[in-house]
């Protein structure tokens, strides 16, 4: 599969916008799991010096994103079902103590939110489904005032990223997605921080169970492909 990379600009800030344009074609999945990459392939493609790219790809080895492979390069981490769930299960008490934080407030989050994240589910642009999740979610993490949530959540929402996607090409659970978020955006603005905390934490574990089960189909069927 051949990655979609765009050439960067030079900015004080290279190593990050590297890191950033390899962790999106991960994420994509035009950098696939196992594929290996280089340095001077990256280079090339987005005509950049090695050195940003070795920097970017130590921390995409730190994160978890790539894995040393024989020879030269790096490796694409591969996905993992059991892995993914865990990730969920952190992501699901984050979740669920901003829910309670900001339904201390009452806290109404913008209905355009809703409104965009709608749209994207109508589409077909995976990526624009994706932020329209994430963007959701944030507002919330905003909403309970501890900036702690939002830094910690961030850590596994790229780490989830890679998989949400097979999903959300589905188009009745794109609907249900959508549904769920406002359930829980007028839990949080009536104040009632119990049935909040109940709703997301219901909401992240279906969607565990749900790429979980899709992840573990796409694995069995690329094994069975396998010489």
């Amino acid at each position: 599969m051949t990655a979609h990379l765009v050439k960067l600009e030079s900015a004080p800030d290279l190593v990050d916008q590297v890191y950033r344009s390899l962790l999106d074609a991960i994420s994509e999945g035009s950098l696939a799991p196992g594929q290996r990459i280089t340095q001077e392939d990256i280079a090339e493609k987005l005509a950049v010096s090695r050195q940003p790219v070795l920097q970017a790809l130590r921390l995409l080895k730190k994160d978890g994103f790539v894995l040393d492979a024989p020879g030269r390069g790096v490796l694409v981490a591969p996905l993992d079902a059991g892995w993914i769930a865990k990730v969920y299960q952190v992501r699901g008490s984050l979740d669920a103590l901003a829910a309670r934080l900001a339904a201390v407030q009452r806290f109404r989050l913008d209905p355009r939110l809703i409104d965009a994240g709608r749209k994207a589910a109508r589409g077909r642009n995976v990526k624009a489904m994706i932020d329209a999740d994430i963007a959701f979610h944030d507002a919330i993490y905003r909403a309970s005032g501890n900036p702690l949530i939002e830094q910690s959540a961030h850590q596994h929402w790229r780490h989830l990223r890679r998989v949400m996607g097979a999903v959300l090409q589905q188009s009745r659970q794109r609907e249900a997605l959508w549904d769920e978020h406002e359930a829980i955006a007028r839990a949080i603005a009536a104040g009632d921080g119990g049935h909040a905390a109940e709703l997301i934490e219901q909401h992240s574990q279906r969607a565990s169970d749900n790429l979980a089960a899709r992840l573990t189909h796409v694995l069995k069927t690329q094994g069975d492909k396998s010489p």
